[in-house]
């Protein structure tokens, strides 16, 4: 299923699925749906509710896409309808770093930006990439905490910081966790991830340069208004048949900076879950992202974000995640 959070009559959030066929989706409101089955609970109450339900939820949630998809009044044209975040607010945000090609050679842009930022046009022709990433990185899945608070969805413009000039870009997907816990097992870790969404991790270049320099990982060059863009759904787990070998792509105004897949993921959503919960309690909606793909930044590809530029990140089965970026000031 394609589980959405959109914008109700009175700007209220409601969860929906996306029923009908391809060219002619609507969104279901499944708390309209319920009721009209004589069925009214508080696991449609929101998406974390409905998540937080369980199977039975799901399960709901699925008869009422196979009974109620006729129901034209209870829905509406999936292009009309204003998503929102599947999750607007997750208890908790993680994004990891487990691309290979995206640890190797995004150092390389920061030192070539640091570079011409002195104008030593030379120093940054003659940086070269590592042969291989850390052995940290391969010891373990590397992540920090973002802001859980600057979530937006998809057609959300983005307003750039006022104290960054470098916009940048990061084509991700991630897991939303179904249920939580302590110490899972690698072999149990699959059962915990409730769907898959796109994710992305808008970044002010120029802040991050100088703050990193500290060593506590990126704070205001990833935290702000509107910086994390996630969705436009959130596909249930059994909709995904294999997360490691989805195409995916990114496109500015239309062209395509980046053609790729997800494949080559140093370590899984499934390592990431059994990581983090060592002696760590982990809970149902939590985000967990992917890290960037290769070559699926400007920061990679030495191209950067201007004002009114259109970012539409595409992974196979997920959709299109689409923001647009302006200036205050332009």
């Amino acid at each position: 299923m394609k589980l959405v959070t959109f914008a109700g009559a009175r700007a209220e959030q409601r969860v929906g699925v996306v029923v009908g066929a391809a060219g002619a989706e609507r969104v279901l409101d499944l708390a309209g749906a319920a009721e009209r089955a004589g069925k009214p609970t508080q696991a449609l109450a929101s998406m974390l509710a409905l998540i937080e339900a369980g199977p039975a939820g799901l399960d709901l949630a699925r008869g009422l896409a196979e009974t109620r998809a006729g129901d034209d009044d209870l829905s509406q044209p999936l292009a009309a309808a204003r998503l929102l975040a599947p999750v607007p607010v997750p208890p908790q945000m993680r994004d990891f770093s487990v691309f290979p090609g995206h640890i190797i050679n995004a150092p390389v842009g920061m030192r070539r930006m640091v570079a011409r930022m002195k104008g030593d046009e030379a120093g940054a022709l003659a940086v070269t990439p590592d042969a291989d990433v850390p052995p940290v990185y391969r010891d373990k899945p590397i992540y920090y905490i973002t802001n859980r608070f600057s979530v937006v969805g998809t057609g959300t413009e983005v307003v750039w910081p006022d104290y960054s000039r470098m916009m940048d870009f990061e084509l991700e997907f991630g897991i939303i966790l179904g249920k939580g816990g302590k110490d899972i097992a690698r072999h149990q870790a699959k059962d915990h991830i409730f769907g898959y969404t796109i994710f992305n991790d808008f970044s002010a270049r120029d802040a991050q340069i100088a703050e990193m320099q500290g060593m506590l990982g990126p704070t205001k060059g990833k935290s702000f208004d509107a910086g994390n863009a996630m969705g436009p759904y959130l596909v249930t787990a059994d909709a995904v048949k294999d997360p490691y070998a989805l195409k995916a792509v990114a496109k500015i105004n239309g062209e395509t900076w980046t053609d790729t897949t997800t494949a080559g993921m140093l370590h899984s959503f499934e390592d990431m879950i059994a990581y983090v919960s060592r002696s760590e309690t982990l809970h149902a909606g939590e985000f967990f992202g992917s890290g960037t793909v290769g070559g699926g930044c400007g920061l990679e590809l030495e191209r950067f974000l201007e004002a009114g530029d259109v970012v539409e990140l595409t992974v196979e089965g997920l959709g299109t995640l689409t923001n647009r970026v302006v200036r205050k000031d332009a």
